[in-house]
């Protein structure tokens, strides 16, 4: 039974379905995600909306006794059924400094500076999850994104074959004459400024995994230019024809082609004229920006001017889900956030 999850889904049906698809299979298979920042007021009214629906296991970082202060002023009655990790009096704390350190030593850690380091909440949700105490991750209400990635890169590192971390936004728009029904992944809009062929082909294949996984859709992926099928020379250009061609190396059954302008990429009666013969072409559900100037501000617009909703940045590429939030975020946010990090999980399983 939902309790206040459906109220954050004011979108046309065919997205709402997506969702619900997402929510059925998180419920279905609870995860175990750690919410490092326990005593944010947003995220504990998240965590209690999302233990009363069972969409989780929830694990908060914290001081217990000022977690269950704060619930209690605020009536979360269901926050007593989340694990709470005290990261100074937990009993599994040497065991994770001490897996920190065989992690880190070669390249300087002491176990003393292992010990101190595993207090601080966002090392300690990745070591759970290393330590297979913890499926996944969501921080950023309080620190920046780079305070979010630097220990999983440190403590998951990258899924094998992967090199570059990036991040996608699930598009919810009104325009059912695009994508999937008004459904789209953008990548990568907020990690990597200026990523060479080689990453953005790996941003490429990434993308479309997550597109499958979470959005239940077969991509089909564009990587975006100014130019479509060398309407324009430019090293520019040159980059995102080198990584379409990387791209098909590495994923060769994959729908993806390229350089495509944006509305070759979207709109069939463009593609029938610039890009004839693509399978692609006119009919994207995944849009591989160039770099993250375009990826950021494209997303941007596109929610701003249409109303669409962005869901993310979800973060690709990393070895365990590890996600991301903005600082202004709102508790709908970190919910539909869980429920996607809850998807990943339950995906490389």
């Amino acid at each position: 039974m939902l309790y206040q999850i459906n109220i954050f889904w004011n979108i046309n049906e065919s997205v709402m379905n997506i969702l619900e698809q997402m929510l059925k299979r998180a419920q279905e298979n609870p995860q175990r995600i750690v919410l490092p920042e326990g005593d944010e007021p947003r995220t504990l009214e998240a965590a209690n909306i999302l233990l009363k629906d069972k969409v989780a296991q929830i694990i908060l970082v914290g001081d217990p006794k000022r977690i269950y202060e704060m619930a209690a002023e605020k009536g979360y009655e269901f926050i007593k059924e989340a694990k709470i990790v005290d990261p100074i009096n937990d009993p599994k704390m040497p065991e994770y400094a001490a897996l920190l350190y065989e992690l880190r030593k070669a390249k300087g850690m002491t176990i003393e500076q292992a010990t101190e380091k595993a207090k601080d909440p966002l090392y300690l949700g990745c070591l759970m999850i290393k330590n297979g105490d913890a499926d996944g991750e969501l921080a950023g209400a309080r620190g920046t994104t780079a305070d979010t990635i630097r220990p999983a890169f440190q403590i998951l590192k990258t899924r094998p074959g992967v090199h570059i971390v990036s991040g996608a936004f699930l598009m919810f728009t009104p325009a059912k004459q695009l994508g999937e029904n008004g459904f789209l992944v953008f990548a990568d809009c907020a990690v990597n400024p200026c990523p060479n062929a080689q990453e953005l082909a790996e941003i490429a294949v990434t993308t479309a995994e997550t597109a499958r996984a979470l959005g239940g859709i077969e991509p089909r992926v564009a990587m975006l230019s100014f130019s479509t099928k060398g309407s324009a020379k430019h090293e520019l250009v040159d980059k995102v024809t080198e990584a379409t061609r990387l791209a098909h190396e590495m994923a060769p059954d994959l729908a993806l082609d390229g350089e495509l302008q944006l509305d070759a990429s979207l709109v069939e009666s463009v593609a029938a004229q610039k890009a004839p013969g693509s399978t692609v072409a006119g009919k994207a559900n995944v849009l591989v920006f160039p770099d993250l100037q375009a990826g950021n501000i494209g997303y941007k617009l596109v929610e701003r001017f249409s109303g669409a909703d962005a869901v993310g940045p979800i973060l690709q590429g990393i070895a365990a889900p590890v996600n991301d939030l903005s600082r202004g975020c709102k508790v709908q946010d970190i919910v539909q956030m869980v429920i996607i990090t809850a998807n990943q999980a339950i995906g490389m399983k």
